[in-house]
């Protein structure tokens, strides 16, 4: 059983972004572009095809839920819909081939530890990572261009030991 599930940004916010071009909490104006980048989609988790495929970027605070102080930042979807990676379904192969930061956090937003991945061989930090009682949760940002890209969670509470406080918002920022 994989000890951990990935949390892309839910159908809910993706579908209001895309009939609204506004951005979740903020209702900053969202823009659609031709991509000039590889991403990724936060909601399919999957590499852009610059050049072809169209995105929209947006303002989305990864951190919604989880603190008091917005963080918010730059997020890309596909302008058209997309499946929602499974969050069952391991960590997504579309990421492997980029430099990634994996930092994990504790209760109150507390940075635990930072571990950078560059040879596609994540599965051992995420573990290692994961190992730590103190980790709540891991957000995985884009090493480059520093953005964040999607979130893992343990696969169960008794595995965390958190309270409900510190519970996911399952890719749901607030509207």
């Amino acid at each position: 059983m994989q000890s951990y599930r990935v949390v892309a940004l839910a159908d809910r916010i993706t579908n209001t972004v895309r009939r609204t071009l506004r951005s979740p909490g903020y209702d900053h104006p969202a823009h659609a572009e031709l991509a000039t980048g590889y991403g990724p989609c936060r909601q399919c988790l999957r590499t852009f095809a610059v050049g072809s495929d169209r995105r929209i970027l947006f303002t989305y605070d990864a951190f919604w839920g989880r603190g008091k102080l917005p963080l918010p930042g730059p997020v890309f979807i596909h302008e058209r819909d997309c499946e929602r990676y499974p969050e069952d379904a391991g960590f997504p192969v579309d990421m492997l081939s980029h430099r990634l930061t994996l930092n994990a956090y504790g209760p109150g937003r507390r940075l635990v530890a930072q571990s950078y991945v560059s040879n596609g061989v994540v599965e051992p930090e995420l573990q290692r990572l994961l190992r730590d009682r103190d980790v709540a949760y891991i957000h995985v940002r884009d090493s480059d261009a520093g953005c964040y890209d999607f979130c893992i969670e343990r696969t169960s509470k008794e595995e965390e030991g958190l309270d409900e406080s510190t519970t996911s918002n399952r890719g749901d920022p607030r509207e």
